[in-house]
């Protein structure tokens, strides 16, 4: 079973998966985390143009522990859950993400994940290109100022030096590329539930989310 969760950067998508995944004791999938994970591999083998990094592709080793609940990431054995959070990693993501080899190579590595049991993901095509079929789809967004305001504090507790104005101009890029690109862009599925979370707080999201997939999934953990 899988449930997605789809939305523009800073809305609230991996917190809440996470969030969910404790309550309802499911297996929490961050889609981003791979995506991050493979532009973070593209850095450290000194941005190379896309015909050479697609070579280096298979080179490439991705593993996750989802052990308590947790998504960490391992690439080439070596965990790189902290730094793939960089701003370094954030300004070239999107580019990295929207190319077609990219997209297939995470695309396998998830479909295989989630085989077995249940799990919860997010991302920004799952519903609409990834799992299609998905059990249940929510759609999330927020205001860019809001989604702006939790990056900003998210990256600030981080360690990382950033502004408020280029964290907002970080966001708006990346939507204005998610929303455009040729291969899998960013959109609402049809058959997706909006959660809105603009002026609402964490726990109100979180409780409106589980109460539909209660609802809907008839999971009562």
């Amino acid at each position: 079973m899988i449930i997605v969760i789809d939305g523009p950067a800073g809305s609230g998508k991996s917190s809440t998966a996470k969030a969910l995944s404790k309550l309802l004791n499911i297996h929490f999938l961050d889609s981003g985390a791979l995506y991050r994970a493979v532009t973070f591999y593209w850095i450290k083998k000194g941005k190379p143009d896309k015909n050479s990094f697609f070579d280096l592709l298979p080179d490439m080793n991705l593993d996750v522990d989802l052990a308590g609940n947790s998504f960490s990431v391992r690439l080439n054995g070596t965990d790189v859950s902290d730094n793939i959070r960089s701003s370094k990693v954030a300004d070239h993501v999107s580019d990295i993400a929207s190319l077609p080899e990219v997209r297939a190579s995470v695309n396998a590595f998830m479909h295989n994940l989630v085989k077995e049991d249940t799990f919860i993901a997010d991302g920004r095509d799952l519903g609409t290109a990834v799992f299609p079929d998905a059990d249940l789809k929510f759609y999330m967004d927020a205001s860019i100022e809001e989604r702006a305001d939790r990056r900003f504090r998210e990256m600030k507790a981080s360690g990382h030096t950033v502004t408020r104005e280029s964290v907002i101009n970080n966001l708006k890029e990346r939507d204005h590329k998610d929303q455009n690109r040729a291969a899998d862009p960013l959109k609402k599925a049809d058959d997706a539930v909006v959660i809105d979370t603009t002026g609402k707080t964490f726990e109100e999201q979180v409780a409106e989310m589980a109460s539909i997939i209660r609802e809907k999934l008839n999971i009562n953990s």
